[in-house]
């Protein structure tokens, strides 16, 4: 069929046709593809390096038409009557492509889902926006589609496209500011990124995929085309689990930085990826007893150094470990070990990498425009807007992500202090009061009390923790009482307190006695979880091992009191990965934990305390039922600051079992120290640090009667020994 050039580009104006050939275009698809013209099909292509296209038919295969020039920069057009049904040849300088054309294809997205992501309620993000390999119309490839609202035109580009944001411009969907387009013949595994050019016409530094499922290891930046076939779980029993009843049993938590838990000195000093720390994590973990393993943020991120906490790929499984099933595997394997799975969440503030979020679309699409609230100071990165609808569906959806596809127990939510005050870290005259004049952050507020019921309206077997480091009220209360609607809020003044106290020389111990008891004021306030995390064994604080006075037996000693101490304590348990073997240098997450200090014997005694806590803790609901019922707590000796030693009591739920815990926190041994009980019987002493086994001197107790002698208010008493610097955990009879 022989048509002139000038019916080639029917209807198309010299402006629109040079914006398409500049890369400025923002209606592709006005051009591109076939369109009707004069009683016949034209088809249009722009291919800058092609040689020459032929239009065929998909059916037979055969040549229907060769494409004409329309323009010489690259644009191709042919007539036809095809409409549907054909492909492309593309004749390349060093290679023959056939595919269909992208432009042939109709709206991609539903008008419920754009209706959806605009009004910030769209939770299946990764299924709708960002790079889904699926089939269209019988064809198979990658739907593309991005949030850029203020944008004049975006592109994919790729591997497949040399990188060229000419090549594959996508089409507008007004209402939602969300540009889609459908590329065939493509697979998972491919790289992209988007090519943007801002409202001014600027193209902007190519963009990794906010919604991408998948990244390229840093320092690689690309975001990778995700598989979209289902991982094969084996966790249906876990699952069916319920948040609440694990919240009321024991919960011991190992906090682990993936990339320096063991590194294999044999290659190079190189991390394990997932499967290996399926095979060497997760059984280590669940023989020490832990029931729960807390991964510091595995979320994509440009920097190692930031361990995680300033991510920029919000859906992404970092790279540097292995692939999302590889990931998906690994928290199956924790599953069948009976470990959860927690992950560090950071919603709070985002780095500020060209290629990421920064300026998206060359507006502050994702941050606030006014660095009196967009911007941290402390972190040098950029605050979400939390006030903007598609904002918070975004990160709501981030969270269900990890929650719902890779069946995910927790997510313990970084830098909550940050997002709730507006003054947070900044001057008089550095922020901007919310609308009643105060510093509250109400957006914020509102953020957390609707992730949290979405969480566990969709999701009955996660919860969410708070790292909340001041007097917020009802972090950990429902939404509908007014709280934020967390499950448990990291007990952060707890954590000061005690370490305060037991890094000070035991001379020294009975002036801050109230340190160690002011806790339990507050103790029921919230749902606590006691943490001695990451934080407190970098930047020059040194190990836990190091923070202890004294000699090396002393060093020891204190340590195991203190974890002890912790165990016996109201609360849930976290440790940081190397506490539970007396790491004697402060964590560096370009090495992996000394290990090698279990070849002496005082670090195997540390390490064995902290498996027959966790396993007592798993075992005793005396110990359990306390943690957020204050029924289950009493102070069985409080007062005595000359001795340096407390006393606690806890029940189980009906009282059926207590058990009493005491502590000396000087290197002097009690002897026949006396302390009331509420029930006469055998005390039988379940641990003691003191215990040789533990790296003690022996003294222990065994069983003990209680005598009708009253003390500390009770009827009852026992005439103990407390071993030196030393925690003894004694069961009481049963009732």
């Amino acid at each position: 069929m022989s048509v002139e050039r000038t019916e080639l580009l029917a209807g198309i104006g010299q402006d629109a046709l040079w914006a398409l050939i500049e890369g400025r275009h923002g209606d592709p698809f006005s051009i591109l593809g076939p369109h009707e013209s004069g009683g016949m099909t034209i088809v249009r292509v722009y291919l800058p390096g092609a040689e020459a296209v032929d239009l065929i038919e998909a059916a037979s295969g055969r040549v229907v038409a060769p494409f004409s020039i329309a323009h010489p920069a690259g644009l191709f057009a042919a007539a036809t009557g095809l409409r549907t049904g054909y492909r492309l040849k593309i004749t390349w300088p060093d290679a023959v492509q056939i595919t269909e054309d992208p432009y042939s294809f109709g709206l991609l997205l539903g008008e419920l889902d754009l209706h959806l992501i605009s009004e910030g309620t769209h939770y299946s993000l990764s299924r709708t926006l960002g790079a889904v390999a699926m089939p269209i119309d019988g064809i198979s490839g990658v739907r593309f589609a991005v949030w850029a609202p203020n944008a004049r035109r975006v592109s994919v580009v790729g591997d497949f496209n040399a990188w060229d944001g000419r090549r594959n411009p996508m089409r507008l969907r007004q209402s939602a500011g969300v540009w889609e387009l459908f590329i065939p013949r493509l697979v998972p595994g491919e790289r992209y990124k988007f090519e943007i050019v801002d409202a001014a016409g600027t193209c902007l530094p190519q963009k990794a995929d906010p919604v991408a499922r998948a990244s390229e290891a840093a320092p690689s930046t690309a975001s990778i085309v995700a598989s979209s076939t289902p991982f094969r779980w084996s966790d249906d029993g876990w699952m069916k689990g319920q948040r609440q009843a694990r919240l009321e049993g024991a919960m011991s938590v190992y906090e682990v930085h993936a990339g320096s838990w063991l590194r294999d000195g044999r290659d190079g000093n190189r991390y394990l990826d997932w499967v290996e720390l399926s095979q060497r994590l997760v059984p280590y973990a669940s023989d020490m007893g832990f029931t729960h393993i807390e991964l510091l943020p595995i979320m994509e991120h440009p920097f190692g150094g930031s361990w995680g906490y300033q991510p920029l790929g919000l859906f992404a499984p970092t790279g540097r470990y292995g692939t999302p099933e590889d990931f998906a595997y690994f928290v199956d394997r924790c599953h069948g070990a009976g470990l959860g799975v927690i992950l560090d969440w950071v919603p709070a503030h985002f780095p500020t990498d060209v290629w990421g979020l920064a300026r998206f679309d060359g507006s502050a699409l994702y941050e606030h425009e006014d660095p009196r609230e967009g911007f941290h100071r402390d972190w040098n990165t950029l605050i979400y807007n939390l006030g903007r609808n598609e904002v918070k569906g975004f990160l709501i959806a981030s969270a269900l992500e990890w929650l719902e596809r890779y069946h995910v127990d927790g997510l313990r939510v970084d830098a909550v202090a940050s997002m709730l005050y507006r003054d947070y870290s900044r001057n008089e005259g550095e922020w901007i009061p919310n609308q009643y004049g105060g510093r509250e952050n109400l957006e914020a507020v509102e953020f957390f009390k609707h992730l949290n019921s979405i969480i566990h309206e969709r999701c009955p077997h996660a919860m969410t923790i708070a790292e909340e480091s001041t007097a917020w009220p009802g972090v950990t209360k429902p939404p509908e009482q007014g709280g934020l609607g967390f499950d448990i809020k990291w007990n952060m003044g707890w954590m000061h307190d005690s370490l305060s106290y037991i890094e000070k020389d035991p001379v020294y111990r009975s002036y801050h006695h109230g340190t160690m008891t002011f806790g339990m004021i507050y103790a029921y306030s919230e749902r606590f979880m006691l943490p001695i995390s990451h934080d407190e064994v970098v930047y020059g604080k040194g190990s836990l091992l190091t923070k202890m006075p004294g000699d090396e037996w002393q060093k020891f000693a204190n340590l195991r009191s203190y974890l002890a101490f912790m165990w016996g304590h109201p609360g849930k348990k976290l440790l940081f990965m190397g506490s539970e073997v007396a790491q004697p240098g402060e964590w560096n997450h370009d090495a992996s934990v000394s290990w090698d200090v279990l070849d002496r014997p005082a670090h195997v005694g540390i390490q064995r305390l902290v498996k027959d806590l966790n396993a007592f803790y798993s075992d005793e609901p005396a110990l359990q039922f306390g943690d957020f019922h204050p029924e289950g707590f009493e102070w069985a000796a409080a007062d005595d600051a000359v001795n340096s030693v407390l006393g606690m009591l806890r029940y189980a739920r009906d009282r059926s079992s207590s058990v009493l815990v005491v502590s000396n926190f000087t290197p002097v041994p009690r002897y026949g120290y006396r302390i009331g009980v509420p029930d006469d019987g055998l005390w039988i002493e379940r641990i003691t640090t003191d215990a040789s086994e533990y790296g003690g001197s022996g003294l222990v107790n065994g069983a003990l009667s209680s005598e009708p002698i009253p003390a500390h208010g009770r009827p009852f008493s026992l005439s103990l020994t407390v071993p030196p610097l030393a925690t003894v955990f004694l069961k009481g009879p049963s009732r």
